[in-house]
This record gives C-alpha cells, sequence and structure tokens, in this order.
C-alpha cells in the first residue's frame, strides 16, 4: 500500500529552521522528523512511499539521493525531474519524490498525485506528526467501514496547565500540558479512498475543509479513536519536547 505524506508547506511556525530547509527536514535525535514517520510506518511493514514537495523540496529530494547512494552527477541529473523514485536498500523501501508545486494547498497536491495513487487505497499523513497508532488496526477499521475516508482522531496537547478546581476553589489537581482526556482533533493518518480526488478541484482546495466536509456530509468519514501517544511538531518547544523524550530513552512512536 502506498503512503504520501505531505511535506510541501511553509512550516513557519518554525521559521529559525524552516528559512533554510522544509519542516519535515526538522532533525529529530539525529535524523529528519520525515525519517521518524516513514520508520513508524515501516515497522507494520509499510514500504511504498510518495513525498508531496513543495517548499524547498530540493532538499528532501537531495537527502534521499544520498541515501540511496547516487553520485553527484546523477543527482545533478535527477534533481531537474519533477518525480523520481528511488530504492532506498538500507531501509528496504522505495520512495517516490514528487513535486506538486511551492505553492499549492494540501488537497491539490493530492489532485496531483492522481496518476501515482491509480485505484488503490492509500494512506496518507503530514511531515509533522509522530504517533503510536498501530497502521495494522487502522487498516483494518477502514475496511471495515467501508469508508472513503478514515482519519486517526486523536486527544489534542493542552497547551496551558490544566488545573482541577472543587466547589471551594481548591486546585486538586495539576498538570503541565497533558494531553487532555476529552474532546477530539485531527491527528492525520488517515486511510482514502482514490474516490475523494472527485472532491478535489484544484491546487487551491484544502483537503482538509470542502474534500472532508463533504465526506462527511455523505456519512463517508470515520474516526480512529487513539488514545495513546500523539504529538504534533509547530514550534521550537514542541522540538525540544520531542529531543527531551529521546534524551531520556523514550521513542514512544516507535513502540509497538
Amino acid at each position: 500500500m502506498k503512503i504520501i505524506i505531505l511535506a510541501g508547506g511553509l512550516g513557519t511556525r518554525l521559521s529559525e529552521y524552516t528559512k533554510k530547509i522544509p519542516k519535515p527536514m526538522v532533525d529529530i535525535n539525529g535524523k529528519p522528523i520525515l525519517m521518524h514517520i516513514i520508520e513508524s510506518y515501516k515497522r507494520y511493514g509499510f514500504s511504498e512511499f510518495c513525498i508531496a514537495l513543495g517548499y524547498k523540496g530540493d532538499v528532501i529530494r537531495r537527502y534521499f539521493f544520498d541515501l540511496a547512494g547516487h553520485s553527484e552527477s546523477a543527482i545533478d541529473e535527477l534533481m531537474i525531474k519533477d518525480t523520481v523514485t528511488v530504492k532506498i536498500p538500507q531501509f528496504n523501501i522505495d520512495v517516490t519524490l514528487a513535486n506538486t508545486g511551492k505553492d499549492t494547498l494540501t488537497g491539490g497536491r493530492l489532485k496531483r498525485l492522481k496518476a501515482y495513487i491509480g485505484n488503490e487505497t492509500f494512506m496518507l499523513t503530514y511531515g509533522d506528526g509522530l504517533s503510536d497508532v498501530n497502521f495494522t488496526e487502522l487498516l483494518t477499521a477502514h475496511k471495515k467501514a467501508n469508508k472513503l475516508v478514515t482519519v486517526t482522531a486523536v486527544h489534542p496537547i493542552a497547551r496551558f496547565g490544566e488545573l482541577k478546581i472543587d466547589e471551594h476553589d481548591n486546585v486538586t489537581s495539576f498538570k503541565e500540558k497533558p494531553q487532555m482526556e476529552q474532546g477530539w482533533v485531527n491527528g492525520g493518518f488517515f486511510v482514502v479512498e482514490p474516490k475523494i480526488l472527485e472532491f478535489i478541484e484544484d491546487d487551491t482546495t484544502i483537503f482538509e475543509e470542502e474534500p472532508l466536509e463533504q465526506a462527511a456530509h455523505i456519512n463517508q468519514f470515520l474516526a480512529y479513536k487513539h488514545e495513546g501517544f500523539w504529538y504534533c511538531m509547530d514550534t521550537q518547544r514542541d522540538k525540544d519536547f520531542l529531543e527531551n523524550l529521546c534524551s531520556n530513552g523514550e521513542v514512544p512512536w516507535m513502540v509497538i
């Protein structure tokens, strides 16, 4: 099954890094977060990936060309192609690097991959989120429900400390930025049927707006509720949080 990773955004909230590199290439514990995402899928046996490139896509291209062991002359030839597939022997994966436009929005990026997607169910995620979601169970839930789209629903991380207060205004519990126990948000990690591309008009379509709203309207949108680890790297603080986990010997997104 093909795994599509949207990796073309500007990443403006991490501008201290993204002025030079695209957000998916920001380093976590010695390697880009993009590779952490790929490895989290690989642990469940998935090996066919497509990176939808945009902003500073050449940085991602060169990274994978280097991993594939290509010479400088070969890289120079490959860099001018819009779409290239490379094999990464040490990870036993195939990676298709597809230029989907610098200013293209998320739906438009998918639409541009129509030929690559074909008529097969595919998985989709973003280039900045990590989770210990069980992809085998996610896929099974999607097939059982027979929907157009399944999204991994997660509890968001609170941006501020959570207080529990009794009837006398005493604070009975305090947690600094906990994962909330109520409320669900889009955690990425989708399973998608190719028919959803019919809901995407052009490069200006945001996948999370018209296409998903329409799927929900016709009862073709399933939520797979995930109670485990999930974290999105939006800011320097988020990067530091993930780095600290690794420094303490924890890599929760790689635990099965």
